[in-house]
């Protein structure tokens, strides 16, 4: 499974961005997807998670009630809309892949990642 992360870029605070991970090979419609991110000397971090129905979606204390989750098996793309962004949500956003069907939020049972993707929020 290849997975290429898109639609970061620059936006000012309290404003909205959709970021997708567009997934190529394997069957992507088994596969739990989550986004994670990584500021310059930070940690990566989980931001949001949906397993292959999309009937399961987790969060982070962080973002939960701005950011939302989504996919299209048929699109083979997940999508997450963030919205109210604040400075502190300026980061890469990587998109992993794992066969769990459950939400994980640890980055080491991913399987597959993308080359991520800059989200920068502009106070």
């Amino acid at each position: 499974v290849q997975l290429q992360a898109s639609g970061g870029g620059l936006v000012q605070a309290g404003g909205s961005l959709r970021v997708s991970c567009s997934a190529s090979g394997g069957t992507f419609s088994i596969w739990t997807v989550g986004w994670f991110r990584q500021a310059p000397g930070k940690a990566r971090e989980f931001v949001a998670a949906i397993t292959w129905r999309g009937d399961n979606t987790y969060y982070a204390d962080s973002v939960k009630g701005r950011f939302t989750i989504s996919r299209d098996n048929a699109k083979t793309t997940v999508y997450l809309q963030m919205s109210s962004l604040e400075p502190e949500d300026s980061a890469v956003y990587y998109c992993g892949a794992h066969r769990a069907a459950i939400p994980r939020t640890d980055s080491s049972f991913y399987d597959y990642w993308g080359q991520g993707t800059q989200v920068t929020v502009s106070s």
